[in-house]
């Protein structure tokens, strides 16, 4: 397979280290870029319009940028070539914003239950508000009883927690191109089922038609089940994946209407 990175996905590349990079050397200034550039959820106060596209241009550390800008090599420089520069283009953003939808849609159906939860026991949601402020912003559980000393400050309290979860749905923001890059992925499995993948762990090989779905699965898994201290966004992967998949098998079906 030819391994020229083609302009697009060497701009986007460029562009994600540049981000990376940044992030990094102005967080050892104090300066947080994830405030501005993080996408946050569309109810909270901390939500931009921009922020649907600036949040895939950001990562969480090396290792959650180094994996996604490894795929993006490795991938979307086949997909580009076999699409064009074009397609390929209006393909990621599409997946990032796809991603961006599923998961806050998802999102959004926890909020209305806790919303409706908090109205139920007369909890002036007007202070989680007030609390989600950037600059007064804190996950830590004994500055969170300190805010909301109108609740009780037993842990197993269940308004406080329903509280705190109202609380982080509106302060915890989704950024990285994982989204983007799993339309990719899905993309270059519906264009080339039968190239062979060499996993990592274990060293086996695997078509495309039959690695790439597995993948797609355990994210549903994953993200259906919930596991505890898993802060992976499963649903912005999975909304990439379902618009990687079907954009991509238009274009292919309708290859020569469009070429």
């Amino acid at each position: 397979m030819n391994r020229v990175i083609p302009p697009v996905t060497k701009n986007l590349l460029i562009l994600n280290t540049i981000f990376f990079a940044a992030r990094y050397i102005l967080g050892m200034n104090g300066i947080d870029l994830d405030v501005i550039f993080a996408s946050f959820f569309p109810f909270s106060p901390n939500f931009h319009w921009y922020q649907t596209i600036s949040h895939m241009f950001m990562h969480g550390g090396l290792a959650h940028f180094f994996f996604n800008m490894f795929s993006l090599w490795m991938f979307g420089s086949a997909v580009e070539q076999a699409l064009g520069t074009k397609k390929y283009l209006i393909l990621y953003f599409v997946c990032g914003l796809g991603a961006f939808a599923l998961f806050n849609l998802v999102n959004f159906f926890e909020f209305k239950h806790l919303y409706d939860s908090l109205l139920a026991e007369n909890i002036p949601l007007n202070e989680v508000g007030q609390y989600s402020k950037l600059s007064i912003y804190s996950s830590d559980n004994d500055i969170m009883r300190m805010r909301f000393q109108w609740l009780s400050t037993l842990p197993e309290n269940t308004n406080y927690n329903v509280a705190k979860r109202f609380y982080l749905d509106l302060v915890t923001p989704l950024l990285g191109a994982s989204g983007a890059i799993y339309g990719v992925l899905v993309a270059f499995g519906v264009m080339f089922p039968n190239s062979v993948l060499m996993l990592i762990f274990p060293p086996i090989p695997m078509k495309a038609k039959y690695f790439i779905p597995i993948m797609v699965l355990i994210e549903l898994f994953l993200g259906v089940k919930e596991v505890q201290g898993d802060n992976v966004a499963h649903f912005a992967h999975l909304g990439g994946a379902v618009f990687g998949f079907f954009l991509t098998r238009y274009w292919v079906k309708n290859r020569y209407r469009w070429n």
